[in-house]
């Protein structure tokens, strides 16, 4: 693995996100936590916590102002309207009041930053840290987590075609004045690229998983977890319309007649987690067992009692260019993968060496890859988790990542401040 590049000088650097912990995000504490031991000074601008229940976290309460340092991270909180439901008009004014606290902040109270990132979604973000960067002359890096408005569209929160088309005028207005485009996947770069944004602009840095929590297996296994003499197939994470969980239970059902020992284990919440109950009763699967969220802390143990670590989403052009988030922390745990999900998230675990891949929303393909792995000599399935644990490491890594960003942020700096000599 190359040596990461730290920074010369000590550069400061503002995070504008909206969501930060203690909300669950990609980017929060541990992103900022990291540029801070490689060197930088890291500002975070970011709103008071309500996602995703849409109330105010115990402990808080909304302000003009609040400052607080967590790990070196200086931590500023801005006033919004939180909301997280079904209204559309809701949701706008969560987006836009946390858009116009930062816009006026960062115009006018923010020290002056070297260089500045902006968290996307959501794109009212892009907005105000694009007027900051002209108004201010402060590099920008935008990190695209979804693609809009192609996300919008394929989970069904907007699908007015008027709308839609304006969502992706105005990504393309943000996308001309930002500095630097990072996305989490080679399609996302070559979609961009098509969309007629430079592909120098574009830099591919892959997602990591907080391996801090990962690793600490904190928790006990649920008592309801399958015993060992079963092959234990384990999702965990959203159960969402996007997952399509519908396929892993026909693939349950059709190894279910064959008499396998794969029992399939759905781990986390979701709007399809009562209905995909409802059906298991209907279908009479016994392979199919669902246990609640737990913390990312206590998640750690029940990935390692896995025996593969299933990766399903539906159909959709738009997840053949996404790499889900569990991915990472599927391998970052070193266990072998089953990958439903067509596309990069597929070449990436073939590339890896570290599972098996099957069609999305394809039952007798998953069950057919679950026979396959299930029959498979010990030592094959801990060499993939091997490979899995490794290639995390030296390719997706927290550390890896976080370098990456400080090279583009260094570059951009000098850059700055070369024009303004």
């Amino acid at each position: 693995m190359e040596e990461i590049l730290r920074p010369v000088t000590k550069k400061r650097v503002l995070l504008l996100t909206q969501w930060f912990d203690p909300e669950p995000t990609f980017k929060g504490l541990v992103f900022a936590r990291e540029l801070v031991r490689q060197g930088f000074d890291v500002e975070v601008v970011t709103g008071f916590p309500n996602y995703p229940g849409g109330r105010v976290y115990a402990g808080y309460k909304i302000k003009l102002i609040q400052r607080e340092c967590i790990d070196g991270v200086q931590i500023t909180r801005l006033p919004l309207y939180p909301n997280h439901d079904q209204s559309a008009i809701k949701r706008v004014l969560n987006y836009a009041s946390f858009a116009a606290s930062a816009l006026v902040y960062g115009l006018f109270m923010a020290k002056r930053a070297d260089v500045m990132y902006a968290y996307h979604p959501p794109l009212t973000v892009g907005v105000a840290a694009s007027l900051i960067r002209w108004l201010r002359g402060i590099p920008l890096v935008y990190d695209i987590q979804d693609m809009w408005p192609d996300t919008l569209r394929a989970t069904g929160m907007l699908n007015n075609h008027r709308a839609l088309a304006l969502v992706g005028r105005v990504c393309g207005w943000v996308y001309k004045r930002v500095d630097q485009l990072v996305v989490l996947s080679p399609g996302f770069k070559r979609l961009l690229v098509q969309r007629g944004v430079p592909e120098s602009k574009i830099e591919v840095i892959y997602n990591w998983a907080d391996e801090s929590a990962l690793m600490s297996q904190m928790g006990t296994v649920p008592a309801a977890f399958p015993a060992a003499d079963r092959f234990r197939v384990v999702f965990a994470g959203n159960m969402g319309k996007a997952q399509a969980l519908d396929a892993v239970l026909d693939a349950a059902a059709i190894l279910q007649r064959r008499g396998s020992q794969a029992s399939f284990v759905m781990l986390g919440g979701g709007v399809e987690v009562s209905r995909l109950k409802t059906h298991a009763l209907e279908m009479k699967l016994g392979n199919v067992v669902f246990l609640p969220p737990v913390p990312m802390s206590e998640v750690g143990s029940v990935l390692a009692a896995a025996d593969v670590l299933l990766v399903h989403l539906r159909k959709d052009p738009l997840f053949e260019i996404t790499i889900p988030s569990k991915t990472q922390a599927y391998m970052a745990v070193g266990k072998p993968l089953l990958m439903a999900v067509n596309g990069d998230a597929a070449d990436l675990v073939s590339h890896a060496g570290c599972g098996l891949t099957a069609e999305s929303e394809n039952p007798q393909a998953l069950a057919d890859a679950v026979d396959a792995l299930a029959a498979m000599p010990d030592n094959n399935l801990k060499t993939m988790g091997e490979n899995a644990s490794r290639y995390y490491r030296d390719a997706l890594g927290l550390k890896v990542g976080v370098g990456k960003f400080a090279v583009v942020f260094e570059r951009l700096s000098r850059k700055a401040h070369g024009a303004e000599k």
